[in-house]
């Protein structure tokens, strides 16, 4: 990467590699974190189902999300942006992830802005299964309690 690289934490559907790929090309480093004193939750409004929602973070004193940080081009983070509808949708925001060698000093996090969240939504399976795709990164008991989140079914409007 001839650009500055900065590392960019996934707790929500970028711990599925393969989207990553889609939406930001290839990626030079992958690797599990965590990040202490925030809890996930489904509180993001979709536009296309009103009962689903996307991943978000919450601060919560003891809590921990666990996640996936990517070291990233400034390219890369900027196409990300779009994905992640930043500004209006999710705001990025900085954070100090664990890792296994010691925090990491910032990385980017995308937080969802409070005018878009919502409560009583929780995620489809469709995008549940995007989580779920992050299974080698994260704690055995971090995916079994995400396994057990409760869905909504897609809406099949067109």
């Amino acid at each position: 990467m001839s650009q500055r690289a900065r590392w960019y934490f996934a707790y929500g559907s970028n711990m599925d590699q393969a989207q990553m790929r889609e939406r930001v090309g290839e990626f030079r480093i992958c690797i599990p974190a965590i990040l202490r004193n925030y809890h996930l939750v489904f509180n993001a409004v979709s536009k296309k189902n009103t009962k689903a929602g996307f991943a978000n973070i919450e601060e919560q004193h003891g809590s921990v999300v666990e996640g996936m940080l990517y070291l990233l081009s400034e390219e890369q983070l900027k196409r990300l942006d779009k994905f992640e509808g930043h500004p209006d949708k999710y705001c990025r925001i900085p954070v100090c992830p664990e890792i296994n060698e010691g925090m990491i000093e910032y990385a980017a996090v995308y937080k969802a802005c409070s005018d878009k969240t919502a409560v009583g939504l929780r995620p489809t399976r469709e995008y549940l299964a995007h989580l779920l795709a992050g299974k080698a990164f994260l704690s055995s008991e971090y995916y079994r309690k995400l396994k057990k989140t409760r869905t909504v079914r897609q809406s099949r409007r067109s």
